[in-house]
């Protein structure tokens, strides 16, 4: 039976404007900080470079654990994170998951800290 996975609107407008234009509300301040907090790693760091540079932007989960130099399990929880918040999809094939780079996911966090011109 094929596993049902939550859906993460990605295509929505950035969770606020860009910080340099007004204050964030409350709101606003924690949807960020649990963004921001998913990168703020660097094991997840490199997860993402390393499914960002891989072939058509999509990897085996069991080809991003020995890069990373930690244990499945590990590896599992930060892929899981930054699924969670919106960087990367996950797709099952047999027995493994493969994860790939939410399009525009890196370019709603740029629009957000750097002003538009």
């Amino acid at each position: 039976m094929p596993t049902l996975l939550d859906v993460t609107d990605i295509t929505a407008d950035v969770c606020c404007a860009p910080l340099v234009r007004e204050p964030l509300t409350a709101e606003e301040a924690e949807l960020l900080a649990t963004t921001l907090k998913a990168l703020a790693d660097p094991a997840r760091l490199r997860l993402l470079s390393i499914v960002a540079a891989s072939e058509g932007a999509e990897a085996c989960a069991c080809d991003l654990i020995e890069p990373i130099g930690l244990s499945q399990p590990t590896v599992s929880h930060h892929l899981k994170v930054l699924t969670a918040a919106g960087f990367l999809s996950r797709s099952k094939r047999g027995t493994w998951a493969y994860y790939a780079l939410v399009p525009g996911a890196l370019d709603r966090i740029s629009q957000i800290l750097v002003p538009s011109p």
